[in-house]
């Protein structure tokens, strides 16, 4: 059968008759119900369940994150009813939480106790219409560095610095009781007003105040130590012991690398005199150190520096990639000295695709040094770019000039911004000649780690670029020059300086037209560009660049021509201006 608790906290019991049942834990009304029926009944079996809860409404007020009322389970307390209201904000108290019922306040509530103590005997359980308020927050205390629990707290009547200490979660395990302070606001200034150690703070029983923070140090780290590094197993930091010697040391490490270079090591020592520092350097044999001579096997001192050199020149191996049209490509093993022509045949040799003249050699010294090369330009750029900007917003004469030269600057910026994404290659322009067909470049260059050969095949193709109004490849033709490649790309476009044409040759080489380069030139014969005799090698790129002269910020930029040609050649890439 169904029981129902009145309003008045009471059950009718069939056969037993009224009880009251207000108040009691569930567990207790339990007992409650079976010691009624057993004064009826004898041998009997009783199992009471839980059925719907009734539900109260509460009201949550003060400075809590959402005050207002709320509909809550009627075996609800006060910690259910602060979670409802996403508890005290930043300006509630945490330790003085109210319940007041018909008008009185019944309980007052510490949540220190339930959060840093587990404990919530206080947390009684609330009746319908009870209000909970959240006071403002009270006095409050910092404590910080080495506790468990950094943090502020909030202060209840009168707080000792070990309670404090204790919220916290006590010291961690490199504090340092010795040594702990307290910083006070005094007559308007943070001062200072009390260091000591903890047990003396104890014995002084010291009250703090709103507002203070309490600093409590760790331990000074005193390490005594030797260094070693270089060509031994293990490198690193081991711990000094008086009497020490390079050969403990060394066994410590777990010994020499194969590649040591046992014949020497060097020994840095740092000795403090009046004077100031004082340097000292020894160089041992490492091998009769390990032996144990005492010429060698020195006595250490606290924080020497031991390295332990390798084999000169040593270098496990070192590997060069060749791809493309080779037999067998991939990455390679080289020795020193070994020269391009080498690494050829060891590929076995070109395949009949192989287009010699797009060869395509990198080497990483040589990107390095193209892209230190980029970045000055474009920080000499930027300067100039950033002078005259400021100059030209500065002397506007009015608010449109104004805005003109502000838009400028916005180009100049994305313009800048595109100089910086430019990446070096780092090719180097190397003439590739087949094996046993005359000695050229691949004869006398020498491999370095890390370097790239790629072999293309045949491209079959011109590439057009710039300013013209279909920038693409076309099929390569023997029989057309660079006027053709142009007009079959739609022409120049009106903003093309046909002044400065010039092309980035397969094998990576550029020429221009202003550099006495009589290749290019117009001829009225035939009315076009002819190439001098030169023809067009497939794989060439025919670049028109802009006139930067229509643009104004442009013609103010020195060198602004030669930067573009640089990343071009170097990079690969044509930039334009907006």
């Amino acid at each position: 059968f169904n029981l129902f608790v009145d309003r008045d906290g009471m059950i009718r019991l069939p056969k037993v008759g009224v009880v009251s049942v207000a108040g009691l834990p569930f567990k207790e009304a339990k007992e409650l119900i079976q010691k009624e029926y057993s004064k009826y009944f004898s041998g009997f079996e009783m199992n009471v369940s839980m059925g719907a809860l009734r539900t109260i409404t509460v009201y949550v007020v003060g400075n809590a994150q959402w005050p207002g009322a709320y509909t809550i389970s009627s075996l609800s307390t006060i910690v259910n009813a602060m979670f409802a209201a996403g508890g005290p904000n930043k300006n509630g108290s945490m330790r003085d939480i109210q319940v007041k019922r018909d008008g009185r306040e019944t309980v007052h509530f510490d949540l220190y106790d339930l959060l840093l103590k587990g404990d919530k005997s206080n947390d009684i359980r609330l009746m319908p219409q009870d209000v909970v308020f959240i006071p403002p927050i009270g006095p409050v205390a910092a404590i910080a560095g080495s506790v468990n629990n950094p943090a502020l707290y909030e202060l209840k009547s009168e707080t000792k610095i070990s309670q404090l200490v204790e919220m916290a979660g006590g010291m961690n395990t490199v504090a340092f009781k010795g040594r702990i302070q307290i910083e006070r606001i005094v007559e308007n200034t943070r001062q200072t007003v009390f260091e000591s150690d903890l047990e003396k703070m104890k014995e002084q029983e010291i009250s703090l105040q709103s507002g203070d923070i309490v600093k409590v140090y760790q331990v000074v780290p005193d390490k005594r130590v030797v260094r070693v590094s270089g060509a031994v197993q293990r490198e690193g930091e081991y711990g000094f012991n008086p009497g020490m010697t390079v050969k403990d040391l060394m066994l410590l490490t777990g010994g020499p690398k194969y590649y040591t270079n046992k014949k020497e090591a060097e020994l840095t020592r740092v000795t403090v005199t009046d004077q100031g520092p004082k340097t000292e350097k020894v160089i041992l044999n490492l091998e009769k150190a390990l032996e144990g001579e005492s010429g060698d096997n020195l006595p250490l001192r606290e924080n020497d520096y031991l390295f332990v050199r390798t084999v000169p020149e040593w270098k496990l191996y070192q590997t060069v990639t060749i791809s493309g049209e080779v037999k067998y490509p991939g990455t390679y093993t080289i020795r020193k000295g070994e020269k391009l022509s080498s690494l050829i045949t060891r590929a076995g040799g070109f395949t009949d695709r192989a287009y010699l003249k797009g060869a395509v050699f990198t080497r990483e010294r040589v990107r390095e040094i193209q892209q230190k090369q980029l970045d000055e330009s474009a920080d000499r750029l930027e300067r100039e770019m950033a002078a005259r900007g400021t100059l030209a917003v500065a002397a506007a004469s009015s608010p449109e000039e104004a805005q003109i030269k502000s838009s400028e600057t916005q180009q100049m910026k994305g313009f800048l911004a595109k100089v910086r994404q430019a990446k070096a290659k780092g090719r180097l322009v190397v003439p590739i000649s087949d094996i046993g067909k005359g000695k050229g470049a691949t004869e006398y260059i020498e491999l370095e780690e890390g370097d790239s050969l790629f072999i293309p095949a045949n491209p079959q193709s011109v590439q057009v670029s710039g300013s013209v109004f279909n920038q693409t490849a076309f099929v390569y033709d023997g029989n057309k020059g660079i006027s053709d490649y142009i007009k079959l790309a739609g022409g120049y476009t009106e903003n093309a300086d046909k002044k400065r044409i010039y092309l980035l040759k397969v094998d990576g080489t550029a020429v221009r037209p202003e550099e006495g380069f009589t290749s290019i030139f117009w001829s009225k014969t035939s009315s076009q560009w002819e190439s001098g005799g030169k023809q067009l090698d497939p794989g060439d790129t025919i670049v028109v660049p802009e006139q930067l002269e229509r643009i104004a910020w442009m013609r103010e930029i020195k060198d602004i021509t030669q930067i573009l040609y640089q990343i071009a050649v170097t990079a690969g890439v044509l930039l334009v201006a907006f």
